[in-house]
């Protein structure tokens, strides 16, 4: 088995380890350490798609397309088109190996004039995994692999305010049932919902019109998971929130560019500071799921400036030319002590007719990312219907 892949491999127990521990951090020096928050799994919250790729994984406030699932489901009652499907693959640690990645299939239909429906297929495959026994022997050549189903309503509340309500199943078989620790493992499985508005309106500047949108997002609102039996030692799924908004500026007839920010934050508990099994600070995680979303708010050790450095913010900016062709770019960072990603985002995207081609870019600046120089595609394929507003 190569590095790369017993780096890997590693990951998954640790992931799937039956009685997960929290991370314990010094108590004599715990403000300001190494404190990110963890959950099962993170493969929902990649982004899926190039465009929202290539402009910092930006979007919950952007132009609605196929994509919106994972950014803001809301956004689908503002696309203008009658139905369209999208499909994108992206490579993932490709630097160490190259057959982990990440396949999304998305498609939407409008209902009504008011109202519509869509849905999601993201498959995670992390490659082929030797595992071996206690003494090193082969026990089996495994693929691991994760998958979320999702499905979306969205409709118009008043002429610009559109609300959403999606549904999500979410299944990860990271063991292919093998023993972890002396214990039995099994897939994990959970059910999950995503509420969500989007809201646009005209703007005027001088000689310069456009729109200015915002977005939220509560995402992944659902069941702890867990990978064996014992129904004691459960992990949190990625409850995020996502807020932004976004400026559309129509410069001319051909000419038009979009600026958006989002700031992302983990609804689940942070890491308490532990001496054994005495709290230090913060609070206990071993909480239900409504209990770590309020909880989420003021739980962590390092009180309010370390809550403020738990939220994520992405930027991009776009800029179409006679709505065939576009350039964008983007930024993402998180604080250094939650993980501490930081990257630029480059990337271009084609109309023409039916068709619609993205791709991406990235560039990383600190952490080394899964994604690292990687070039993604996705792939857009859109029809056109009357115009309903």
């Amino acid at each position: 088995m190569t590095p790369g892949k017993q780096s890997i491999l590693t990951l998954l127990l640790l992931l799937a380890v039956i009685y997960t521990t929290k991370a314990q951090i010094n108590p004599d020096n715990y403000i300001g350490q190494f404190n990110p928050i963890t959950t099962a799994v993170p493969f929902l919250g990649i982004s899926p798609d190039a465009r929202g790729g290539s402009m910092g994984d930006a979007g919950v406030s952007s132009e609605p397309d196929a994509y919106s699932m994972h950014y803001n489901p809301a956004k689908y009652a503002f696309i203008k088109k009658d139905m369209g499907v999208g499909i994108s693959y992206s490579p993932w640690l490709k630097g160490l190996t190259n057959d982990i990645n990440l396949a999304y299939l998305t498609g939407f239909k409008r209902i009504s004039k008011n109202e519509v429906v869509a849905m999601s297929l993201r498959y995670f495959n992390l490659g082929d995994i030797n595992f071996t026994d206690n003494n090193g022997w082969s026990v089996g050549n495994y693929r691991p692999n994760e998958f979320a189903l999702d499905a979306a309503y969205s409709r118009f509340l008043t002429a610009n305010l559109s609300m959403s309500v999606a549904a999500r199943y979410i299944h990860s078989n990271l063991t292919q049932g093998q023993d972890v620790g002396g214990q039995a493992t099994k897939p994990g499985n959970s059910v999950a919902a995503d509420v969500a508005v989007f809201q646009r309106f005209p703007v005027e500047f001088d000689k310069v019109s456009g729109n200015f949108s915002w977005g939220l997002n509560i995402s992944n609102i659902g069941m702890k998971i867990s990978y064996s039996d014992d129904n004691t030692r459960k992990d949190f799924i990625p409850t995020t929130l996502k807020f932004g908004p976004s400026l559309t500026l129509d410069l001319d007839d051909y000419n038009q560019m979009t600026f958006m920010v989002d700031f992302n934050k983990l609804l689940v508990p942070t890491n308490a500071v532990k001496s054994g099994d005495t709290i230090i600070s913060g609070m206990d995680p071993n909480v239900s799921v409504p209990v770590g979303m309020i909880h989420s708010f003021y739980d962590a050790p390092g009180g309010f400036k370390e809550e403020m450095s738990e939220i994520n913010i992405a930027a991009g900016v776009e800029y179409w030319y006679a709505q065939q062709f576009a350039v964008r770019g983007g930024f993402f960072y998180e604080d250094k002590d939650k993980g501490n990603r930081k990257f630029f985002t480059l990337g271009a995207g084609f109309r023409y007719n039916v068709l619609g081609i993205d791709f991406s870019y990235l560039i990383p600046l600190e952490t080394k990312n899964p994604l690292e120089h990687t070039l993604r595609f996705s792939l857009l394929i859109n029809f056109d219907a009357p115009s309903v507003r």
